[in-house]
């Protein structure tokens, strides 16, 4: 069995604009090595939002250097970016977004769910690049719920969807520059379940609702984070009430860390001149 290294709970949620109401169960200023190549994880909601005539969300603003995954599991999201990329995704759908050598965004809820209002649940997941990766060109990978697989687990445990990288041979949609998992696990009030990750790879149990005991010793609530040594390959996880929770496990780049709010580089200079590109409009405009 892997090594429970920690449980860390979110600190006090704050809003990224106006339509997301955030947790950060961790950031690339936190765990950025240790959970390398996951840089940051914010955990949006659950909350109820109100119809309303104007949406409610973030403006336009830069990324460079990495890779933001949004999973929604309530309500709908809107996306635009300057590759022009960018649809409605809603419960069960995923954005990846590659901001490679710069990308402008903006995110907001749905036409249709400002009208009509509603609960409201998402995570955003960054991604780091390798450096030989970090100026590709961006682009939107925009995955529907349709095209994730969802595998039974054993004994009636629960469902576990495969968004990125493999489980027990069902390999998930998203194509990604370094080798990652982010299973989306559901697991059952008093069942349990045995996982299996690649050896020397980083891994954390984010839980987003529910009450879980991970390898028979540490419990873990809302909103709380596990983290698993990178020795050895089998953990085992057990639903005390019907639980939600994230698998993340990846190879860790192994490279420096350099990050200045939206920009995540290897270097300071890399960031100077992140900023001097954005600051000169070479990241690119939304098209309207």
């Amino acid at each position: 069995m892997k090594k429970v290294l920690g449980t860390y709970s979110a600190p006090r949620q704050h809003w990224v604009g106006d339509g997301f109401p955030v947790r950060s169960l961790f950031s690339y200023n936190t765990f950025g090595q240790q959970l390398s190549p996951f840089l940051l994880l914010d955990y949006a909601g659950p909350t109820e939002f109100k119809p309303t005539t104007t949406p409610r969300g973030v403006g336009q603003h830069p990324h460079r250097g990495f890779e933001t995954v949004t999973i929604v599991y309530k309500g709908e999201v809107e996306h635009r970016d300057s590759s022009g990329g960018g649809g409605v995704i809603g419960p069960g759908d995923v954005q990846w977004m590659t901001a490679g050598g710069g990308i402008i965004h903006e995110e907001f809820h749905s036409h249709e769910y400002t009208k009509t209002g509603g609960d409201f649940e998402m995570v955003q997941l960054w991604v780091n690049l390798p450096a030989k990766d970090k100026m590709t060109p961006a682009h939107y990978q925009a995955i529907q719920n349709a095209q994730i697989p969802s595998v039974e687990l054993k004994d009636g445990a629960g469902t576990l969807r495969v968004i990125a990288g493999e489980f027990e041979g069902f390999v998930g949609p998203a194509e990604t520059y370094s080798p990652v998992d982010v299973w989306d696990v559901r697991l059952n009030a008093g069942k349990r379940a045995d996982f299996t990750v690649n050896e020397g790879h980083t891994l954390a149990v984010i839980v987003l609702r529910g009450t879980v005991q991970v390898n028979d010793t540490q419990i873990a609530r809302d909103a709380q984070m596990v983290v698993l040594d990178q020795v050895g390959t089998e953990f085992m996880i057990e639903a005390n009430s019907d639980a939600s929770f994230l698998i993340l496990s990846g190879q860790p780049l192994n490279e420096p860390i350099e990050g200045y709010g939206p920009f995540v580089m290897n270097t300071a200079a890399q960031i100077h001149e992140a900023m001097e590109d954005f600051n000169s409009g070479n990241f690119g405009k939304i098209a309207h």
